[in-house]
């Protein structure tokens, strides 16, 4: 085993979760995910796919008829006759697109930059890759986050890789606006810098657009651009369990895309592929819905957690995450686990995204019922009360 794969940290996330092993009672916003099943519709697809013995190969790059959905969607949002096929490949999941970026640009030493906090699994990717990691960490002001702009470009220097950025952010909810994209696109392009962007909560924002989404790379950005954006159904599709994402890259690439693609999964399956193309042929019965609803959550739970005099947070702009410190409350790791086992409530601990976010915590406040946020915060409540 590589020495570098044995010291990757292991999941704190996981690792809070697993404190809570048998027991039935604990309140679990721990994970990014909706406790709303997928939209019935799109089951019935991918059964039928099944039941008709869908169950092969397929493209390595996709199903046609799913590439060529997701390009008009891409145009949709972000500029009609923009984004061909011929830039669309279909993965295993975001997670899956994201670790083929890393693989198809990272070489061991490359130099990646990468803002946090962030959602761990994007810098062990670089790392496994043998990239050496510099954060740029942003700042908190009165419970929201920010970016130092200065900061981020002097460590985009020349001779780096790739920057890493997830904008709507988790775990934070801060969100790039197109200003700052355009300064960053164009000192990438000034100095050869790729630019992997995590965009999977780019439909989950809550201010007002011309497009109903957060500002997006591919909003200015040239075909040709060092720059690769990730997608998945898993959030506004309510579809994480399904695997099923994209990448939206130069179309010189997609052939090395494609290959890599097969030497990791071969294809995504049929019969979520099908979902895919079910999915987005009514996104707009799904996807206002879900956001409009999550719109309730995070303003039910901001509003409870405001509440409480030791807690410090500001509404997110975008994701499905409310990111807060318990004053006094240095350890996150530790308290999260106390939590379960003293509160029956279940948070993620910050410190699994970053460093410098340790003292902080992410609730995930995709709730099928806002009544379970607030029993929530009542056990908070409670707990900070006996603490």
């Amino acid at each position: 085993m590589r020495s570098l794969i044995e010291n990757l940290a292991e999941s704190k996330i996981r690792e809070v979760a697993n404190a809570a092993m048998g027991k039935s009672d604990v309140l679990a916003f721990w994970f990014g995910e909706s406790d709303e099943a997928t939209p019935e519709f799109i089951s019935e697809v991918a059964v039928r796919s099944l039941r008709e013995g869908e169950t092969f190969y397929t493209h390595n790059l996709g199903l046609p008829e799913l590439r060529e959905s997701i390009a008009r969607e891409m145009c949709a949002r972000h500029g009609t006759g923009r984004f061909g096929a011929k830039r669309i490949a279909v993965t295993s999941g975001g997670v899956n697109a994201l670790m083929i970026a890393s693989q198809a640009l990272i070489s061991a030493g490359d130099e990646v930059v990468v803002i946090t906090p962030i959602w761990p699994n994007l810098c062990a990717q670089a790392i496994i890759m043998g990239a050496k990691l510099t954060s740029v960490p942003l700042q908190p002001v009165s419970g929201a986050w920010t970016l130092n702009m200065q900061m981020l470009l002097q460590a985009l220097k020349p001779g780096v890789r790739m920057l890493i950025v997830n904008a709507p952010n988790n775990p934070t909810g801060w969100t790039l606006s197109s200003a700052e994209q355009q300064v960053i696109l164009d000192h990438c392009r000034a100095n050869g810098i790729w630019i992997l962007a995590d965009e999977v909560y780019e439909n989950l924002y809550f201010e007002s657009t011309n497009n109903g989404c957060a500002p997006s790379f591919l909003d200015l950005s040239n075909a040709d651009d060092k720059l690769i954006v990730v997608h998945s159904f898993s959030k506004s599709f309510l579809m994480t369990g399904w695997r099923l994402g994209w990448m939206v890259v130069p179309e010189k690439i997609l052939g090395s895309i494609g290959k890599l693609i097969e030497f990791n999964t071969s294809c995504a399956s049929l019969f979520t592929q099908r979902g895919g193309v079910a999915a987005l042929s009514r996104i707009q019965d799904i996807t206002p819905r879900v956001v409009a609803h999550l719109k309730i959550c995070r303003d039910t739970l901001v509003e409870g957690l405001q509440s409480l005099d030791q807690v410090e947070l500001a509404s997110p702009k975008g994701g499905m995450y409310a990111f807060f410190k318990i004053n006094g409350k240095t350890d996150s790791l530790e308290i999260a686990k106390k939590l379960v086992n003293e509160a029956g409530l279940g948070i993620a601990p910050g410190e699994a995204f970053a460093p410098q976010s340790k003292d902080w915590f992410r609730w995930c406040f995709a709730s099928k019922d806002p009544k379970r946020l607030l029993e929530g915060v009542d056990r908070l409540s409670n707990w900070i009360s006996n603490h």
